[in-house]
């Protein structure tokens, strides 16, 4: 895949943000609470700010949506979303499935997505109109067209508790032939690379999903809100799948 400068800059400070982060994954490490009471660590601080410093260099004009630093320059043409460490309770636990993910919106639209996850080894990345790849190699969802020959990995039980939305799971989920909490990140990874087909989540952010949104549309899938809405800013839910079965899954949602 011929590479823009915008994929260039982006899997270059992913490995940079990797860095970091293994290097504090080697050690005990403590986390804080914010005020939203998800656990942050320095490991996300830096990595965080080593992406946004290496990204503003290159493209000066460029604003940022983070989960840790927040919004700057938001109305500009060009934005990126950055989740240093997707999976900060895992890693905090010396639990392999965490990830930085990466992903540029132009205007309203999202054009590219890293997802890297170091201790697993694996690095998935998109852009636009040019495919997704793992490791090097492309790949693409599965081509299952049914339920009952499908497999599904949704989000934490409790959240779909929250929203009211603990029937709807219960009235699909033994429609499939196969179901996990993979959760985060992975579920995606897994998604894009045809091993599962479906992923539903009831309470998100945008730079939890931003970068697998890109993957997974160009793997050949589809990425909605929960209820079949496009994503933007603003989206909380998920749902993701080969395409194929989207709609028989969102029914159950509306």
């Amino acid at each position: 895949m011929e590479q823009s400068k915008f994929m260039q800059v982006a899997l270059e400070v992913a490995k940079k943000a990797e860095k970091v982060i293994m290097n504090y994954y080697s050690d005990s490490i403590r986390a804080e609470l914010k005020s939203d009471q998800s656990p942050v660590t320095i490991a996300d601080t830096e990595a965080e700010r080593i992406i946004k410093e290496i990204i503003s260099k290159a493209f000066p004009e460029h604003g940022f949506v983070g989960e840790e630093f927040g919004k700057e320059k938001e109305n500009a043409e060009y934005k990126w979303i950055i989740d240093p460490i997707d999976g900060t309770k895992n890693y905090v636990r010396k639990i392999p499935l965490f990830a930085t993910e990466i992903a540029l919106m132009k205007g309203d639209e999202l054009i590219l997505g890293v997802s890297n996850a170091p201790a697993m080894k694996e690095l998935l990345y998109a852009e636009k109109g040019k495919g997704a790849y793992f490791n090097g190699k492309r790949i693409n969802v599965s081509k299952n067209n049914s339920l009952n020959k499908s497999y599904l990995s949704f989000g934490g039980l409790n959240l779909f508790e929250k929203h009211g939305m603990t029937r709807q799971l219960v009235g699909i989920v033994n429609k499939f032939v196969g179901r996990r909490g993979f959760g985060d990140f992975w579920s995606y990874h897994l998604l894009a690379k045809g091993s599962i087909d479906c992923m539903v989540e009831p309470d998100t952010k945008i730079w939890d999903i931003a970068a697998v949104k890109v993957i997974v549309e160009e793997a050949g899938g589809r990425v909605t809100d929960i209820k079949g809405g496009p994503v933007t800013l603003n989206t909380t839910s998920i749902i993701a799948t080969n395409g194929l079965i989207h709609d028989k899954v969102a029914e159950y949602f509306k």
